[in-house]
C-alpha cells in the first residue's frame, strides 16, 4: 500500500494538495516531515493573502532547521490550520491529515504540472539513489 495518498498531488519541493472544486488543503508529506525531524513551530500567511505558483507561503521550524514553504499552485489563502499553533508535532504524527493552509485557487492550470502519488514516489526513489 502507498505512503501517499492517491487523491493527493505533490511538489517536488515536498507539499501535498489536495483540491475539492476551487478549494485546496496543502500540507507537507510524510517524506518532508521524516526529514526535517521534529517540528516545533510553524509560520503561515494570514487569511486574505494572495500568492503565487512556487511563491514561499511560510516556514516550518524542526530541531534541525527552518524550512521554507512553498505554494504548489496560485490562490489566496482562505484558512490557516489555527491547530499548528498550540501543536506543531501534529505534521510530524499526521502529516497528511494535518494541513497548513487553505487556499481558493486561482492558477487551475498550475494542477496539471504537479506529481501524482505514483510520480512522487518515483521522484522519491530517484532522490534518494
Amino acid at each position: 500500500m502507498a505512503i501517499y495518498p492517491t487523491e493527493y498531488k505533490y511538489t517536488r519541493e515536498h507539499e501535498w494538495i489536495h483540491v475539492d472544486g476551487g478549494t485546496a488543503t496543502i500540507g507537507i508529506t510524510e517524506y518532508a516531515q521524516k526529514q526535517l525531524g521534529d517540528i516545533v513551530f510553524v509560520d503561515v500567511p494570514t487569511v486574505g493573502r494572495p500568492l503565487e505558483t512556487g511563491e514561499p507561503f511560510g516556514t516550518v521550524e524542526s530541531v534541525k532547521a527552518v524550512s521554507d514553504l512553498f505554494m504548489p499552485v496560485g490562490g489566496k489563502v482562505t484558512a490557516m490550520n489555527e491547530e499548528l499553533g498550540d501543536e506543531p508535532e501534529l505534521l510530524n504524527s499526521e502529516p497528511h491529515e494535518a494541513w497548513v493552509i487553505r487556499i481558493q485557487v486561482s492558477d487551475k492550470e498550475a494542477i496539471k504540472g504537479l506529481l501524482s502519488a505514483e510520480q512522487y514516489e518515483k521522484y522519491l526513489k530517484s532522490e534518494d539513489d
